[in-house]
């Protein structure tokens, strides 16, 4: 079985016979039910793929699409002229590299079609091409934009080069609604939606699609896609990590699954993990390891943000669909970006809550947080880790404490905003990456414990407090009755109490009591 790893080109992939999800149904709707569209959606999740589908649908490639739900479906295969701009490739550092990958796009259509015959301006030129290319052919033309944020996205920390980015864009994507007489369908792509006041909002006539429940699955792969195409990959993992069919696929759905573009949308899962995965027999963090979100953390370090309130978000439709308002939240980009997803919707006030969509990404942008929240010395955060948790099993709370110590010292460059809050982020890192090794219950408030940690062998209570001292903490335990609800168990019971100091930013006392 081919596994189309990595495959962005739809004739390749058909002409060499790699695995196909067919989506074509869903190509033909959009194509016959609507002529402008835009789609948000993650990286890696096949939006290049997708655009190049319909690249060959509107060429007219029939013979690709032999044995396809729309061979059915399409009675009438035209050839349009086709434009595919792809803005993926370039560092957009400069105003002059995005003018540049845009006159190298327009240039081969003009090639092609013909160029004016005066200099005229890029979005004159886009404009022009477009007149001739449906002159010159007798039919509109099909517009694909692939990574159409690309410039915008690499922008992000630079309002003076973003701003240049979007009025330059917004021009240039003004073209689809001045020439529409000259367009059969349009179709733009990304990660991200700058919406509102942005690149679109010359673009009214653009429907998007990103939480459309009719289109949530155009990229993807669901359920039952998984079992229809990949029944042999599922086997072949179950083998490779001596699972049972049922437990394979259980583990695929934790660790792939949970992604949810509509509030009323199935779970849809990451596609280029899952077909690393089933090539490759291996549970992996395919998709988290391909990019690194390092922007993100910047802007949740520069926005002080609480970082348990990351699955707490509750959110509305217009918040979620646009980052213009990057400057008040970071959530939105969050959310688009692939780290975040819908996991519940309140139907009379419209109310999204957000979470991690599966352990993949819970584990990976955990593990990827720590190192700018805390100090994991020279042992590197793998290692370190292995060995904090370790500590915990072997029944060796000082040994923990004293990494827990490590963890929590001050390194002014790292740490952001006020003590307490570092404090309450790095504890939260501290507490998500325990509990994919360890048994873990946290609560922060209420008077109930801070942390509640269960080995085979052991069950640890932590108690912090902050500017007071570690016998307080334990006293806490002692007097809240902390210990009554394992008294009947037979792991033994440590307790671990710690303080906090905002003024030196570290744990300057911790107690044991066996």
């Amino acid at each position: 079985m081919k596994y189309p790893i990595g495959i962005q080109d739809f004739e390749s992939l058909r002409t060499n016979n790699y695995t196909y999800v067919d989506k074509t149904s869903l190509i033909y709707k959009l194509a016959n039910e609507g002529k402008y569209y835009f789609l948000s959606r993650p990286r890696r999740f096949g939006k290049s793929l997708l655009v190049s589908t319909l690249s060959a649908y509107f060429s007219g490639k029939r013979e690709l699409f032999k044995g396809l739900e729309i061979e059915q479906l399409e009675k009438d295969w035209k050839k349009y002229p086709v434009m595919h701009i792809d803005l993926n490739t370039g560092k957009y550092d400069s105003i002059d590299a995005l003018n540049e990958n845009l006159d190298y796009q327009i240039t081969k259509f003009e090639n092609t079609y013909g160029a004016p015959d005066k200099l005229y301006s890029l979005p004159l030129r886009f404009a022009s091409v477009i007149e001739k290319a449906c002159q010159k052919t007798g039919q509109p033309v099909a517009i694909l934009v692939d990574e159409y944020d690309k410039p915008m996205l690499q922008a992000i920390n630079n309002k003076e080069l973003q701003e240049q980015f979007r009025a330059t864009l917004k021009a240039f994507y003004s073209v689809l609604k001045t020439q529409d007489k000259y367009i059969r369908f349009a179709f733009l792509t990304g990660v991200t939606k700058f919406g509102k006041v942005s690149v679109f909002s010359d673009l009214n006539n653009l429907i998007d699609i990103s939480m459309d429940a009719r289109y949530q699955a155009i990229c993807g792969i669901t359920e039952k896609e998984m079992h229809e195409y990949f029944e042999e990959g599922i086997k072949f993992v179950a083998e490779n990590n001596e699972l049972t069919i049922e437990e394979t696929c259980e583990k695929l759905r934790k660790r792939y699954d949970g992604y949810h573009f509509h509030q009323k949308s199935e779970g849809i899962y990451n596609p280029f993990s899952l077909l690393n995965t089933f090539a490759k027999g291996e549970f992996g963090s395919y998709w988290f390891e391909t990019g690194t979100p390092t922007f993100l953390v910047q802007l949740l370090q520069r926005d002080k943000f609480y970082l348990p309130d990351l699955t707490e978000q509750q959110v509305t439709a217009d918040f979620l669909n646009s980052i213009d308002s990057i400057d008040e939240s970071p959530i939105p980009i969050i959310y688009q970006s692939g780290y975040l997803t819908i996991k519940d919707y309140d139907k009379e006030f419209q109310i999204y809550t957000l979470g991690f969509p599966n352990e993949e990404v819970e584990e990976g942008f955990t593990n990827f947080l720590m190192p700018y929240y805390m100090n994991t010395g020279s042992e590197g955060g793998p290692m370190f880790i292995r060995n904090f948790v370790m500590a915990l099993r072997q029944g060796k709370p000082k040994a923990f404490m004293k990494r827990m110590q490590v963890l929590f010292a001050d390194s002014d460059y790292k740490i952001v905003g006020d003590a307490e809050l570092y404090f309450q982020n790095a504890f939260y890192v501290v507490t998500k990456l325990l509990g994919f090794y360890v048994d873990v219950e946290r609560t922060i408030s209420d008077g109930r414990i801070d942390m509640v940690a269960k080995t085979k062998d052991y069950i640890y209570i932590f108690e912090f407090k902050y500017d007071k001292d570690a016998h307080a903490a334990l006293q806490q335990i002692e007097d809240k009755g902390y210990a009554k609800p394992f008294a009947a168990d037979k792991r033994k019971l440590i307790k671990v109490g710690v303080n906090f100091s905002r003024q030196h930013r570290c744990i300057d006392d911790w107690k044991v009591e066996e």
